[in-house]
């Protein structure tokens, strides 16, 4: 497809974009694309933050709506007004995933349900029902050996996730295919490999070894260490999502990576070097029950059908600027680990 498929006047629904990455895009798509117009539909669950978008949020392009993904009541008129629906909402946080399965079964499955039909009821009732987009992640295609580097995942990779996080995140992805074959909608999807960059919440491993070492404190290392991750930059991704929602094809999928593949032991010394600490601030911990070994992207169908390729996730250039980012925001992150920035809400939205 090489025509647009929204307009460049686009109403466009975002999922959870108070989040790390909802946010990031929200902020690159205002930037980016000058004729669209976002409603922010968000829960402000325990890592949504509105202060990731105070700079944005008297754009009379920019509407925030506090409510729930899996209340159709919240969702569908929503939906009704809106050319494209980007869904990020999703509980993502692994570790909390093994310790309570629930949030992420509701969130990521029944919410993704709900979403696809409201966009359903749309088309149903005689309307244009908005491209449903489906940000999803590389973690549902299960784990990769580490002798076999030249393995990858690839679009046609069977989806055998394993963990609870992954595991949910396939059902909605199977269900958005599911309903495009089954109702027509026209629906695209991502999967990604792990992103980084600014407002990105602190209990992941980027932004918590580096808050960590500025307060004194050791990072945890998992394992060995020799788990292998790609790192795309969050501004490389939203870039992508846009390619995708304007040139890719109904029921389309396509994998997102930032050929950036770094062991996690590389990764903290790369942290360590940078904060100019030794490697006596690296605490070895058990490491983490069912820890994929190696997630890596094989991006020739993106840069193939779209023409597109990552352009800042090139280590250790990005990395150095996402760990400065958070060396400069330090009332940002001390905010956000202590809680206090739950308190945005009430005060600027209270009583509207």
């Amino acid at each position: 497809m090489t025509s647009k498929a929204i307009r460049d006047d686009a109403k466009v629904l975002v999922t959870g974009g108070c989040g790390f990455i909802g946010s990031n895009f929200v902020r690159f798509a205002l930037e980016n694309r000058p004729g669209w117009s976002i409603i922010n539909l968000d829960c402000l669950s325990y890592s949504g933050n509105l202060e990731n978008l105070t700079d944005i949020e008297d754009d009379p392009r920019y509407e925030f709506v506090k409510g729930d993904i899996r209340n159709m009541e919240d969702v569908e008129p929503l939906v009704k007004r809106c050319d494209a629906v980007i869904h990020f909402a999703a509980e993502s946080h692994v570790d909390r995933s093994i310790l309570d399965a629930g949030p992420f079964i509701t969130s990521n499955v029944q919410g993704t349900q709900v979403m696809l039909d409201a966009v359903r009821r749309v088309k149903s009732d005689g309307g244009k029902a908005p491209v449903f987009f489906f940000v999803g992640t590389d973690e549902v295609y299960g784990s990769l050996p580490l002798d076999q580097p030249e393995l990858m995942f690839t679009e046609e990779t069977p989806i055998q996730p394993r963990g609870v996080y992954s595991a949910s995140k396939a059902g909605a992805d199977l269900l958005v295919q599911a309903y495009h074959e089954t109702f027509g909608l026209d629906t695209r999807t991502t999967r990604c490999s792990n992103n980084f960059g600014p407002y990105q919440f602190p209990e992941k491993v980027i932004p918590l070894f580096v808050t960590n070492l500025i307060e004194g404190q050791q990072v945890p290392l998992y394992g060995d260490g020799l788990n292998v991750r790609d790192w795309l930059h969050v501004d490389d991704h939203c870039e992508a999502i846009i390619a995708v929602l304007e040139k890719g094809a109904a029921g389309s999928i396509y994998n997102v990576g930032g050929n950036n593949e770094r062991t996690n032991l590389e990764l903290t010394h790369l942290i360590i070097e940078l904060m100019g600490k030794g490697k006596d601030m690296i605490r070895h911990v058990e490491d983490r029950l069912g820890h994929d070994r190696r997630y890596a992207i094989d991006p020739t169908r993106l840069k193939g059908e779209i023409g597109w390729q990552p352009t800042r996730s090139a280590w250790p250039e990005a990395l150095e600027e996402t760990v400065k980012w958070y060396v400069d925001h330090p009332d940002w992150w001390k905010r956000v680990k202590s809680g206090a920035y739950r308190e945005y809400y009430e005060k600027q939205y209270a009583g509207r």
